[in-house]
């Protein structure tokens, strides 16, 4: 599966983005999918998961509350809703599928099919 994500900006702090992570090459529906960000010197985290039934979401801490990952298996595609986005949110965000099984769905070794990501820059 090849995904790319899309959606990213300057956004002021308390503001909104959505991002997109459109799939092709597979039916997304195979796979769990998952939202991740690199800041600059930091290693790469989690964000948020979805297993590939949509019946269960992971979030990092940080972001509970504010962030909403949602899937459409029909538009083979993963989103991301941000809100009330903070300067620390800073980085840039990817998308990736995950193969394993649903004990392990959040799990980010089982990760592959890394996308081009999308820069959200949070001004203060």
């Amino acid at each position: 599966v090849q995904l790319q994500a899309s959606g990213g900006g300057l956004v002021q702090t308390g503001g909104s983005l959505r991002l997109s992570c459109a799939a092709s090459g597979r039916s997304i529906a195979n796979y769990h999918m998952g939202w991740f960000r690199q800041a600059p010197g930091k290693e790469r985290e989690t964000v948020a998961v979805i297993n590939r039934g949509g019946q269960s979401t992971y979030y990092v801490d940080s972001v509970k509350g504010r962030f909403a990952i949602s899937r459409s298996n029909l538009k083979n595609t993963v989103y991301l809703q941000m809100d009330s986005l903070k300067p620390e949110d800073t980085a840039v965000y990817s998308c990736a599928a995950s193969s394993a099984i649903q004990q392990y769905y959040y799990q980010k070794d089982f990760f592959h099919s890394w996308g081009q990501g999308t820069l959200v820059t949070v001004s203060s």
